[in-house]
């Protein structure tokens, strides 16, 4: 029957995190499934880039709707290989291909959270006065920054909280499920933190031209930057 949902119907099952239809899921691939997850993510990841960048050009619009659905799916990747690794040594044998699909969807949730949040941020931004070169100094800078981290962090701890039925029921243990999700929740930070520092730039800076990518896009760390963010804070510099 789970194979002749129509995608409404998948799509709800999913945002509501059953766990015995997305136990199912992650046990069998089914290539209609994952290619549905994968259009979710990339359009609801995509809509919200394109509202990210819009602030700065409509061709950084474009960049970062293509830019963040490429982010997501290297995160899913990468934390389906570690989580397959890290899951049986946190009491939770599963595959990779379990991992994979476990992460796609949690991931597809995320997506689709961002794509519904796209509309209030595309209006957050149009209603924003344009920027400046000092525009990093400014109010708005920092509300719409701060609206883009909240907004972002809620879809990416919601899309993993959503999937902890489904990791207890895999596990066996409440205390299994929350050791496993607390592993994927810090891989996610760690991989997606970098991968976004080498996708820069996202909401862009007037005084720099737009571009795909930086050519320091490689050069340096996010947590790199972070430390130094912190010294220049505190004066330690």
């Amino acid at each position: 029957m789970t194979s002749t949902l129509s995608h409404p119907q998948e799509l709800g099952t999913l945002l509501r995190g059953e766990p015995d239809t997305l136990g199912r899921w992650a046990a069998q691939f089914q290539s209609r499934r994952f290619a549905f997850h994968i259009t979710v993510i990339v359009a609801g990841a995509g809509c919200y880039g394109a509202a990210m960048g819009w602030w700065r050009d409509p061709m950084q619009a474009l960049y970062v709707a293509i830019k963040l659905p490429l982010i997501m799916l290297l995160v899913t990747l990468g934390n389906a290989l570690l989580n397959a690794m890290l899951a049986p040594l946190l009491g939770l044998n599963i595959t990779f291909r379990q991992s994979l699909l476990a992460v796609l969807m949690s991931f597809a949730i995320a997506s689709a959270i961002l794509g519904a949040f796209s509309p209030l941020v595309g209006f957050l931004v149009w209603n924003a006065p344009p920027m400046s070169p000092d525009v990093k100094s400014t109010i708005t800078y920092g509300l719409i920054k701060l609206a883009h981290v909240v907004a972002i962090a809620f879809a990416g701890i919601a899309g993993n909280v959503r999937l902890f039925q489904l990791l207890k029921q895999l596990g066996g243990s409440r205390t299994v499920a929350w050791r496993v999700l607390f592993a994927w929740l810090a891989v996610n930070l760690f991989l997606g933190s970098q991968l976004t520092w080498i996708a820069r730039p996202l909401i862009g800076a007037p005084q720099l031209p737009v571009v795909f990518l930086r050519d320091t896009a490689f050069q340096g760390n996010f947590y790199e930057d972070i430390f130094r963010t912190l010294l220049h804070l505190f004066q330690f510099d």
